[in-house]
């Protein structure tokens, strides 16, 4: 077992990230990744669909909590395989939080089981947003096996 390995054990809990997604982010990811489906900016469209606001890309749930593993872990991790389902829509404005534990850790690996919840005013879950989600994290190398970032 690698001593980045030691320091953490199954059962610990990830730290979590809390964001609020505003508008114009949404308008900004969207041009940053080339997703100009209504949904996440036409205030017209949503309307007509009946929605309450803008939704969020699914795609940044996936950054968020990238975000939050990389946060946790410093710049040598690499997050080999993230895996997550979409249980309800977010919108913009609203504060999302992701959270996790670890549930494996071997050596040089953390397998992490994680969700992104829906933050009401009084800082309660209102709604879980994605959930399951995993993640297997290899420890002491920024680039991944054999890259030019590893020690």
């Amino acid at each position: 077992m690698t001593a980045a390995t030691a320091a953490h054990r199954a059962g610990e809990t990830v730290p979590p990230l809390e964001r609020t997604i505003t508008f114009p982010e949404m308008i900004a990811y969207a041009g940053a990744t080339w997703d100009w489906y209504r949904l996440h900016y036409d205030l017209d469209f949503i309307k007509a669909a009946k929605l309450p606001g803008v939704v969020v890309d699914g795609q940044v749930f996936g950054a968020l909590l990238v975000e939050q593993i990389q946060d946790w872990l410093g710049p040598k991790c690499f997050v080999r395989t993230l895996e997550f389902g979409f249980k309800a829509l977010v919108f913009a404005e609203e504060t999302v939080r992701c959270e996790g534990t670890v549930t494996e850790a071997g050596d040089g690996y953390l397998d992490l089981d994680l969700r992104v919840v829906v933050v009401g005013d009084d800082g309660a879950v209102d709604r879980v947003a994605v959930a399951p989600a995993s993640a297997r994290v290899l420890l002491g190398t920024a680039d991944g096996p054999g890259g030019k970032g590893a020690p």
